[in-house]
């Protein structure tokens, strides 16, 4: 398509020269040439376009090739332009292999903002311009998010919740130690009765937090024999996101089990991560809400390769990857034909980070056309993140999140494991 003759003829037809106003104070202008864009994921791709950036921002997009009176030009006419992506699940700090479910004892906020910071660069060089952080260290997480927001060290901008709120014991609380550690290292936000969940709530958004995330019911990676259903109780569910939306924000909820997916989505829950046997009344709940799915369908074949291979899972975190890790492929599979609203996210951290493209790959693999997966980290998940005046589409206005490969993602979504370019904000990180 982007090779046709009429690309060489549109490209001919719209070569020219524009003056913008010029101020010595002026941001730096930056021409894109594109030849082929996906702007707005989800509607046609346009051909031989360019990009006018001013700054951090996209100004204008102009048919054809053009030029800008002292504007510096990037050639990508041979590429496949798109806008930065967004993954909206990661845990920057950590990655899953030995030793990690140390590091709460051997690993200061400081070592782990420093672990953030590298693991921000790769997700960053890998086209993802965006994420939202969805549990770890608090302080870390703050650290890591403004030093990117000041332009200190490279890395996708960021929404960060912090620590997750969860009842005493649950999956994000500690576990698997003895009782004197595990009284020692509790988490900040466990709580137990509606008053303390409201309390957790509270102090994550004194904190800084930008969405609040809880633990709905048991995960894969908790050391513990509890189950991945239900952990907390109506009247503390509803505490929780009645108080985090009377202080303006949204609330995502871990969940796998069916029993936990559903209370939270009764209660007026935002999101739910991961999702995994969700059933029938949970597609209608979240259809009703408006409430967004983040499969991580990559964390589920991770762990349930890792269940295979690696020798430091113990013995209760092996026995539910094996169990939960192989359904949550057919469970985007059965959400996407429900109807329900997708937004891309890895759980990375979980899987390694830079390969977050992949998930792509997998929503393809149930059943989503490559330009829905693509909508999924672009015009879905900023919408998701409460960031879609900003980014998801490459329009004037917009931060200047672009992305590009040199082959065709709707005929080959695996394209995007491998991106050529990558400029967030104005400035480009990867150019090949």
């Amino acid at each position: 398509m982007m090779k046709s003759a009429l690309a060489a003829v549109l490209a001919l037809a719209g070569t020219g020269s524009i003056a913008l106003a010029q101020d010595a104070d002026a941001p730096a202008v930056t021409v894109i040439h594109a030849g082929w864009l996906l702007a707005v994921p989800g509607e046609r791709p346009q051909e031989a376009r360019s990009i006018i950036i001013r700054g951090e921002r996209i100004e204008s997009i102009e048919d054809g090739y053009v030029t800008v009176d002292g504007a510096s030009v990037i050639d990508l006419t041979d590429d496949y332009v798109m806008p930065g992506f967004i993954d909206s699940h990661v845990h920057l700090q950590s990655e899953l292999g030995p030793g990690r479910r140390f590091n709460t004892f051997t690993h200061s906020s400081a070592d782990l903002a420093f672990d953030g910071a590298v693991n921000a660069r790769t997700t960053l060089e890998a086209g993802f311009t965006t994420v939202q952080d969805v549990g770890g260290n608090f302080e870390a997480s703050l650290a890591l998010r403004d030093a990117i927001a000041d332009g200190d060290i490279p890395g996708p901008r960021m929404r960060i919740a912090g620590s997750a709120v969860t009842p005493t014991g649950g999956h994000a609380d500690i576990n698997g130690f003895t009782l004197d550690v595990m009284h020692k290292f509790s988490s900040e936000t466990a709580c137990d009765g509606p008053s303390a969940c409201r309390e957790a709530v509270r102090t994550l958004i004194r904190g800084g937090a930008d969405v609040i995330k809880i633990t709905a019911t048991g995960g894969v990676l908790s050391d513990t024999a509890a189950g991945v259903e239900r952990q907390f109780f109506d009247d503390e569910l509803a505490s929780i996101v009645e108080a985090a939306h009377m202080m303006g924000r949204q609330v995502t909820a871990h969940a796998h089990g069916v029993t936990g997916i559903n209370a939270f989505l009764a209660a007026g829950g935002d999101s739910i991560e991961h999702g995994t046997y969700l059933d029938d009344e949970s597609i209608r709940l979240m259809r009703r809400n408006g409430a967004y799915l983040v499969p991580t369908v990559l964390a589920g074949v991770t762990v349930a390769e890792l269940a295979e291979t690696a020798d430091f899972m113990t013995d209760n975190q092996r026995a539910k990857s094996r169990a939960v890790g192989p359904q949550m492929l057919d469970m985007a599979r059965r959400a996407h034909d429900g109807g329900v609203t997708i937004a891309f996210g890895t759980d990375s951290g979980v899987s390694q980070h830079g390969d977050n493209a992949r998930e792509f790959e997998l929503l393809v693999e149930a059943g989503l056309t490559p330009m829905e997966a693509i909508e999924t980290a672009t015009v879905n998940a900023s919408r998701h993140v409460q960031m879609d005046a900003d980014i998801g589409t490459i329009e004037a206005g917009k931060y200047a999140d672009i992305v590009a490969v040199d082959g065709n993602p709707l005929e080959n979504i695996s394209e995007l494991r491998d991106v050529d370019f990558v400029m967030q904000g104005g400035t480009v990180y990867v150019s090949q």
